[in-house]
């Protein structure tokens, strides 16, 4: 006779095939579709450069779009009001996707919508190059119309002259565009002479006698012909690196003395140049001034600095060489230690819940390619660093990873391994060891089941994935109920998504799953609250 049930079944369903309320994800399993609110928030966060194992930078780019497409259309107003969110609260590692979708909702919206996202410019658009960025970008989209230049104009007439003057300095030119051609688009009316002063200057070239004094100051760097009077030029007018010539790049008492006044931004970005030059060596007063700066979490919270781009730049200094060029540099010890404390602090503060968090980290072979938010990271290296910060404030963690069945290669299948990863360990080293692990078929109900077969009282499962679940047989969420109902334990599960596609394993309408953006610095303080409650 005929066992029905083992031919089909509620409770035990191959992630091949589908069960109530998922689709078909790019992998040729089944997840649940996240809602295009839940697909913008992603986008903002990660963006879609480099694309994923399943699906190319563009059919990425095109999907993505097509959400935010929908949400403008749903609620413009909103949509604009989330973009500027992301990037205001410092929550997204570049702006570049909430510009282009900022872009999106000046073409689309209706007009409340478009007006809402005019007014939202300045305050996503920081620095000129972002104002370039979006220009360009907008430009793909729609024409110049005098609502646009309104917008771009109220850029340039919104700011104190000094910063204005701050941002033409630094930034002449970018994509393609420069401030003239802007000012030339919008012709902003002023009757502040400074800033009249500053426009013609920009347009014209002319020096008036209200010119901020900046202006002055980095003409006169240009024509330096030593690094005694381009440092002394630095420090009287408080001029950036963009400013300096070429030929005195390479001077330390340049460095110096733009070390003095570096913004904390600009301190990441040029550690490897300033200890390559000797600024930055051991028992130099420098570096006990920029390893307290780089501890510094309110420093880090106004500037911005997201945790994304501390990272990359540890990664990048322990390396002690560039990806491309020729800079060198031997990495002083102390700064390597301040950069990892650094990246904690980027993210939000975080109370410990004190609950049982089994913390499962997607290691499968989808998981190495693509990048994250445009960085050399891949979503497998990424997902390490994010894991141990929440590793790092909970004290009963256990980590694993979804590894290749016996160290072999994937095709032998996939399971479930503890990680040797520690928050004592230097986030570079905890990237690395990630990375080497085999690869494995992607099986996100592994977690649950590692735990039911060895009795493991977990509280909470954290997977960190891309959700292309193919491989196990049984759904994710299948085995979640079934740990619930053996273990008597109402445990919850946290999907945190480390590609900006459009699946997720945890199932909308259960209450006990959550989905986070990965790399959103506000992620591990929402998994928190979200276990606490």
């Amino acid at each position: 006779m005929m066992k029905y049930a083992k031919l089909f079944s509620l409770r035990r369903t191959p992630q091949s095939e589908p069960i109530a309320g998922t689709v078909a994800n790019s992998a040729g399993g089944y997840a649940f579709p996240v809602d295009d609110w839940t697909r913008l928030d992603r986008f903002l966060v990660l963006g879609t450069e480099g694309g994923s194992y399943y699906a190319g930078a563009r059919k990425l780019t095109v999907e993505n779009a097509e959400a935010v497409m929908r949400c403008i259309a749903a609620d413009g107003s909103r949509a604009v009001a989330r973009i500027a969110e992301m990037i205001e609260a410092g929550r997204a590692p570049k702006p570049a996707p909430a510009i282009f979708a900022l872009a999106l909702a000046t073409a689309l919206g209706d007009e409340a919508t478009k007006q809402a996202a005019f007014a939202a410019l300045p305050r996503i658009a920081r620095t000129g190059t972002q104002l370039f960025q979006f220009a360009e970008t907008v430009q793909a989209m729609r024409g110049w119309g005098r609502g646009l230049r309104r917008a771009v104009a109220r850029w340039y007439l919104a700011r104190p002259v000094e910063q204005l003057a701050y941002q033409a300095v630094k930034y002449r030119q970018r994509e393609g565009w420069t401030h003239r051609d802007l000012l030339r688009l919008a012709h902003p009316l002023t009757d502040e002479p400074a800033r009249r002063d500053l426009f013609n200057w920009i347009c014209r070239g002319t020096a008036g006698e209200n010119l901020p004094a900046i202006v002055g100051g980095a003409m006169a760097l240009a024509k330096a012909e030593d690094s005694v009077e381009a440092a002394r030029l630095i420090r009287t007018y408080d001029l950036p690196r963009e400013t300096v010539p070429t030929g005195l790049l390479n001077e330390p008492q340049v460095w110096q003395a733009l070390l003095e006044r570096m913004p904390m931004t600009a301190l990441v970005r040029n550690l490897a140049k300033l200890t390559s030059v000797g600024v930055l060596k051991p028992f130099e007063p420098a570096v006990e001034a920029v390893t307290e700066t780089l501890r510094d979490a309110e420093r880090i919270r106004k500037a911005r600095l997201h945790p994304l781009a501390i990272l990359l730049a540890l990664r990048t200094y322990v390396e002690g060489r560039g990806d491309k060029g020729g800079l060198r540099w031997e990495p002083v010890p102390q700064v390597v230690d301040a950069l990892n404390d650094a990246f904690y602090a980027a993210f939000r503060n975080v109370e410990p819940t004190g609950n049982r968090l089994l913390l499962a980290l997607d290691v499968s072979g989808s998981m190495g390619v693509g990048r994250v938010a445009g960085s050399s990271l891949t979503p497998r290296d990424a997902s390490a660093a994010l894991a141990l910060v929440t590793a790092r404030v909970e004290a009963k963690t256990h980590l694993v990873g979804f590894t290749a069945a016996n160290g072999a290669s994937w095709e032998g299948g996939t399971e479930m391994a503890p990680l040797t990863l520690s928050p004592a360990m230097r986030l570079d080293q905890a990237v690395k060891a990630v990375g080497n692990l085999p690869f494995g078929r992607t099986d996100c109900a592994l977690p649950m089941l590692y735990a039911l077969e060895r009795g493991l009282k977990v509280d909470a499962f954290v997977a960190l994935t891309d959700s292309e679940t193919w491989a196990g047989k049984v759904h994710p969420v299948q085995a979640l109920r079934q740990y619930r109902e053996r273990s008597g334990i109402a445990a919850k599960l946290v999907v945190v998504g480390m590609v900006s596609n459009g699946f997720s394993i945890a199932d909308p309408n259960d209450a006990g799953m959550l989905d986070v953006v990965g790399f959103d610095a506000a992620a591990p303080a929402v998994i928190a609250d979200f276990i606490r409650r």
